[in-house]
């Protein structure tokens, strides 16, 4: 995800923590369970390296049973993103891992990290065939879901979710995707905005804006399920990555990470041959959905609901029976960047 603030730039182009985590290893394959969280991932891959360790996360915490993976969906279409995402479960383990794009013109991105997994770690076109769109897969998955079982992790903009409630009944669902989404959702949980302002310094955070106008206010005003959100403020506090130079270096981490140092626009004038710090926006979300709600890294805010105008701007209401929360970080920031660079520096079992 693109987690820098919009910018003409851009227009151009463990330690412990606590119960609720086990850090025991177990790679034998899951079985869907209630009383694990049950997430689907959507994410801006291909841009900020963040959605990248992120998605390293969310493939430890699978192998340890922590979480039930279902899917991924990316509100990305550039031109390499999908054999990217393929190459990076297949490292981990799951090349079969559902998969779903935003439907919309596909694009190209030079400084993007893309091609540079798919070059190092090519998958055959076969192993794209599993690929459908991201509406439909959200429908079929929904529809085949419990009431109220499942943690949608949005790391991007939210199209993808504006087209799934959108949608109407089909083939797959005699449900509206509004109603699909209001009856399966467990809790969705989103990186975006800022809190408690609602606005970074310099204008719209780039998920609630992300150059697509009304997007962000229409989720909001639509979904009615309990939604967290990690700001922009989270992230930009807890810094990663340069972790990675010790990093095997025939890993998507690493060639993923160190593309991006390199190549990014606003991180190449810092580049000096290794893998440099960055914000940790993505990784924050994760870690929340699958930590079943406790950590000694973050508190709740009060109960709110956050409302959000056309171009992404937001306004943060604090009222008793709000259905919205917000994640406020702890003192124990240097623990949670230590646990983050863990999580993501998982190496799969052979």
């Amino acid at each position: 995800m693109l987690k820098f603030i919009l910018a003409p730039l851009f227009a151009l182009a463990l330690l412990n923590i606590g119960s609720c985590i086990n850090l025991t290893p177990d790679h034998a394959p899951v079985s869907i369970s209630e009383e694990r969280p049950q997430i689907i991932f959507d994410t801006d891959f291909g841009g900020d390296a963040d959605d990248l360790g992120a998605l390293a996360m969310l493939h430890r915490y699978a192998d340890r049973e922590q979480i039930d993976f279902l899917a991924i969906t990316s509100w990305s279409n550039e031109a390499y993103v999908i054999p990217a995402l393929i190459a990076v479960n297949t490292y981990y383990g799951r090349p079969e891992l559902a998969l779903g794009v935003r439907e919309t013109p596909q694009w190209r991105t030079e400084w993007n990290y893309n091609h540079a997994i798919a070059e190092a770690f090519p998958v055959s076109a076969n192993a794209t065939q599993h690929v459908e769109p991201a509406t439909a897969l959200y429908r079929r998955l929904l529809a085949g879901a419990k009431d109220h079982s499942i943690t949608l992790v949005t790391v991007g903009p939210l199209a993808n979710v504006q087209n799934l409630l959108l949608s109407e009944p089909d083939e797959i669902s005699s449900q509206s995707g509004a109603d699909l989404v209001n009856q399966k959702i467990k809790t969705l949980v989103i990186m975006g905005g800022q809190f408690p302002d609602g606005v970074t310094a310099n204008g719209p955070e780039w998920n609630f804006n992300g150059n697509m106008p009304g997007v962000t206010q229409f989720v909001l005003e639509t979904v009615q399920r309990p939604i967290i959100f990690s700001g922009y403020e989270v992230g930009e506090a807890l810094k990663v990555g340069r972790e990675l130079n010790a990093h095997p270096k025939d890993t998507p981490l690493y060639v993923g990470y160190k593309f991006f140092s390199e190549h990014a626009p606003w991180m190449s004038d810092q580049y000096a041959g290794e893998i440099l710090d960055n914000a940790s926006f993505d990784q924050t979300a994760v870690m929340f959905a699958s930590a079943h709600e406790t950590s000694p890294f973050w508190t709740l805010s009060a109960p709110g609901r956050l409302s959000a105008d056309a171009e992404g701007l937001a306004h943060w209401e604090e009222t008793p029976n709000g259905s919205h929360r917000y994640i406020i970080l702890t003192e124990r920031t240097d623990d949670a960047e230590r646990y983050i660079a863990e999580a993501m520096t998982h190496i799969p079992a052979p």
